[in-house]
């Protein structure tokens, strides 16, 4: 625990010493009114790109969605995934366009109902079959890891990235029916939705998708995708807005061995944590407003460490113990010492976000690649 604790905070300090020795030579960043603020990113793809991109685009065949779903069966076989809940057998092939039908209802949010009015020699009862029996939560978690198991090893995916980082973001939908996570949020309107919270890999992948309430921090549910996704994705770094964040997932991922890097909106709002006085860092001590308490972080670190393998291993979801923590009316040992942690971790990354241009641009651009 001593030899970790170190380790970060030479790290910590290391680079607050560094961004205070040379903050008046960094490029589009400077420090106001006790407030950091950064410039803007300008955008740098090249118009040329931009003009191969709409060739490219022009070039690709126009298909129909159940025709495509159709022809990646043929490729993957990810059907096979949807075994009957009961007897386990696969779908037989004069169900299969049955249960693309269904998928489509499904997907796109119309429902069975609607999809049964637009297919002919589809029925209403054939897809609630199919539905019913097909495809539950772990039928559709196993075919989602077929497909991205088969996109992962094409030729061309390598050339968006060799998938090791992601991103998150959440998407409100709405919700006709009564539904567990079916809640109003005032931002959206008085009608019932849900977030379907998405995770998408740096090769353009949804490798995790999980629905949440609508009400609901996507912050609490990071963990769970980066952990939880029966993919061969191997995760390392990934990427959030603003509302992913917390200093708990920060210092939680880093204990999972991830590299939290999140777009956090505000930036000149963010305090920096320190152990030292901030006297030693003479010209960034007035945005220095945080000590770490390292004390804490001690006397509870193995319990932070139990929790965390606990956490991997699955004997208990990340979402449950985040959520917790975070509905804590007061904050207990183990939260303080998590939060403690995380708020070395935040520090560490948000120095490395202002003096790293190329970090600020990787993070807007995988939560582009997230909303595409």
């Amino acid at each position: 625990m001593r030899e970790y604790l170190q380790e970060r905070i030479e790290s910590l300090n290391s680079r607050l010493k560094w961004f205070s020795k040379n903050i008046d030579t960094l490029d589009g960043v400077v420090v106001e009114n006790s407030k950091i603020h950064i410039d803007k990113l300008e955008k740098d793809t090249h118009p040329e790109a931009v003009l191969l991109s709409q060739k490219l685009y022009k070039m690709m065949p126009r298909i129909k969605l159940p025709d495509l779903l159709l022809e990646v069966s043929k490729w993957t076989d990810f059907d096979r995934n949807f075994t009957h809940a009961s007897s386990g057998h696969v779908t037989k092939s004069e169900e299969k366009t049955i249960l693309m039908a269904a998928l489509m209802a499904m997907g796109t949010n119309i429902g069975l109902s609607k999809m049964a009015d637009s297919t002919p020699g589809i029925s209403y009862r054939q897809m609630a079959n199919i539905a019913q029996w097909r495809l539950y939560d772990d039928a559709m978690k196993k075919a989602q890891s077929t497909l991205v198991n088969y996109h992962h090893k094409l030729f061309l995916a390598a050339f968006w990235g060799d998938g090791s980082t992601s991103s998150s973001d959440g998407m409100r939908v709405q919700i006709g029916v009564s539904s567990l996570h079916g809640d109003v949020n005032p931002h959206y309107g008085t009608g019932k939705g849900a977030t379907m919270y998405r995770f998408v890999s740096d090769q353009f992948s949804t490798f995790y998708t999980k629905v949440i309430n609508t009400n609901a921090r996507d912050a609490v549910h990071v963990i769970d995708g980066l952990l939880y996704h029966e993919t061969d994705l191997n995760i390392e770094e990934h990427y959030t807005d603003t509302a992913g964040y917390t200093d708990q997932v920060f210092g939680l991922s880093h204990l999972l061995g991830f590299r939290f890097a999140p777009r956090i909106r505000d930036i000149s709002e963010i305090k920096l944590y320190c152990t030292g006085k901030a006297s030693e860092y003479p010209k960034i001590e007035s945005i220095k407003n945080g000590r770490i308490n390292t004390k804490t972080i001690e006397e509870n670190f193995d319990d932070v460490l139990r929790m965390a393998h606990s956490i991997r291993e699955g004997n208990v979801t990340g979402s449950l113990i985040m959520g917790k923590i975070g509905s804590c009316a007061r904050q207990n040992a183990l939260a303080t010492a998590l939060r403690e942690i995380g708020r070395i971790e935040k520090t560490i990354f948000i120095l490395d976000y202002i003096t790293n241009e190329s970090l600020r641009r990787l993070s807007k651009e995988a939560l582009i690649k997230e909303k595409l």
